[in-house]
């Protein structure tokens, strides 16, 4: 996870040649003879950023006040909402995808009522990134026929415990994240360190150089209530709303249709 304007992912190393969607090819792993399956949720936590700028404005002050990250202080949103942010569902797909979803498709929330605050919207963002790489995985499951059943996150997201904890109850498994949360220059590292020769393979190489940090395991009740609605509600947002993101299109020409200009 990242708060970066990037995509968010869901990362899975494989020996064998598999295609997560079909004609989309995995990577090349740094491991030699293994493959990284990828499912990406474009923009991912960006929404965060959104947020920050957008509604965050509290946050932002006190973090100008006490010079830390305004970041800092979105678990205490987390907190004040259950979850299921009581009823607030968010499809996050802020920006358009390949093929499911597809180009025509834009974000959604929807269950709005007078209790929502906020926080609440702030819970749902998450949530619905959480929801989003749940699916990842289990497309990933169905087509490598290989189960995951623990979670490793990394990146600035998974600074956050309410994050973290979150994570772990939507996916109803065990996610830890490691010593340090920018795990990508520590994997450049391991790379660097195979190939130099310090280390004589990739397995002794993570064995030296990493370690698990904190470890969440999924709230029964909390995890429960998002297996009711991610079955019942999220899996179903996209194709009861995709012909409406295809009349949008229609009206106002956004997303654009390849190879043509408005």
């Amino acid at each position: 996870m990242s708060r970066v304007p990037s995509a968010l992912g869901l990362h899975t190393t494989h020996s064998k040649y598999v295609e997560v969607i079909p004609l989309l090819p995995p990577y090349p792993a740094a491991v030699p003879g293994r493959y990284s399956l990828e499912v990406q949720v474009f923009r991912g936590y960006w929404m965060v950023s959104w947020f920050k700028d957008e509604f965050g404005y509290p946050e932002r002050q006190a973090a100008a006040e006490q010079g830390v990250e305004p970041e800092d202080f979105f678990d205490d949103l987390l907190v004040r909402v259950p979850p299921g942010s009581m009823g607030l569902m968010l499809q996050p797909f802020w920006a358009p995808g390949l093929r499911t979803p597809g180009p025509e498709a834009k974000g959604a929330i929807i269950g709005f009522g007078d209790v929502h605050t906020r926080a609440h919207l702030y819970r749902a963002i998450l949530e619905g990134l959480a929801y989003a790489l749940r699916e990842g995985k289990e497309k990933t499951e169905r087509r490598s026929g290989i189960p995951i059943t623990e979670l490793r996150v990394a990146g600035g997201g998974s600074r956050s415990r309410g994050a973290m904890q979150l994570t772990a109850d939507v996916f109803g498994l065990p996610a830890a994240r490691p010593h340090v949360s920018e795990a990508s220059g520590l994997g450049a590292a391991v790379d660097a360190a195979v190939g130099l020769g310090l280390h004589r393979s990739f397995e002794t190489a993570v064995r030296e150089m990493t370690r698990q940090g904190d470890l969440f395991e999924p709230d029964p009740e909390a995890q429960a209530t998002y297996q009711a609605l991610y079955g019942r509600v999220y899996n179903r947002m996209y194709q009861r709303l995709q012909p409406l993101y295809e009349q949008i299109r229609e009206v106002i020409g956004y997303p654009p249709r390849a190879g043509i200009r408005r």
